[in-house]
């Protein structure tokens, strides 16, 4: 087998195996309402993939630089779903997620022409967060989830955006680097591909209930993003992925059981 012809069918395996985790996650974030399925679509089900393949081709420095990269692009997903949700309330699915699209891609514009370090990262998330979730806070709840009825192009469109990210990411690291494998691996896709799906059936209102609810997830992630830069250096990718995951897990799980105990009382 040529190199080339090698390196396409593990590109192609690796875009199946990522849109698989994806489209699994969104169905159930569908089915789930707007608080879990928040949760679980703040999981690594895209990113981490990427992450993955990643590690697979590159060393642990590389996914360290790559992770600091990505820590202040996951604020600029808060201000994407911020975008998003304010304009759902009164606009259509294309004004508001070609809107937050923008907003996202111009935060991402601006994030790569600095040097981040971790206490810089995390910083910027700190204020985002202290920002946007207050703002966000009122659109977290509605009184009723409509039925879903899916349609022929949902899985297509959610794998297809996936798959687009992941080959992406892959063919293009060793060309761009690091930082920009950073940037790329964190664009928002689950969230984009909610907003596609759900938008036009639902409506604005309930499907900005989901993703403003993501906020909460989004601060474990970026947690988990610092974890991964400080653990691959110290422990190896494998081990340092393992762990920006448990993290990401973890903390999901204590906003699902504080939720829990909060609807208790």
């Amino acid at each position: 087998m040529s190199p080339e012809l090698a390196f396409i069918l593990s590109l192609l395996l690796r875009m199946a195996i990522a849109a698989a985790f994806v489209v699994s996650a969104s169905v159930i974030t569908e089915r789930s309402g707007p608080v879990i399925g928040a949760l679980i679509a703040t999981l690594p089900i895209s990113a981490g993939p990427s992450y993955v393949f990643l590690a697979l081709d590159h060393d642990a420095a590389f996914i360290a630089e790559g992770a600091l990269a990505s820590l202040p692009i996951n604020a600029a997903t808060i201000y994407l779903a911020l975008t998003y949700t304010l304009l759902a309330q009164r606009y259509s699915v294309w004004v508001s997620v070609g809107a937050a699209i923008a907003v996202w891609l111009t935060l991402a514009t601006i994030i790569r022409q600095f040097q981040w370090t971790l206490l810089a990262g995390l910083i910027a998330n700190a204020i985002t967060f202290a920002v946007c979730v207050p703002l966000l806070r009122p659109y977290m709840h509605v009184k009723k989830m409509p039925v879903i009825a899916r349609r022929w192009y949902d899985i297509p469109l959610r794998a297809g955006l996936v798959a687009t990210l992941v080959a992406t990411v892959v063919a293009t690291s060793s060309w761009v680097g690091p930082r920009i494998s950073g940037i790329i691996a964190l664009f928002p896709i689950v969230f984009t591909s909610l907003m596609l799906v759900l938008h036009p059936r639902i409506g604005g209102r309930p499907t900005a209930a989901a993703i403003s609810n993501g906020a909460w997830g989004l601060m474990g992630f970026g947690l988990a993003i610092a974890v991964l830069h400080v653990a691959v250096l110290q422990f190896g990718s494998a081990i340092g992925l393992s762990l920006a995951l448990a993290t990401c897990i973890g903390w999901n799980l204590a906003l699902w059981w504080n939720g829990r105990r909060r609807a208790a009382r």
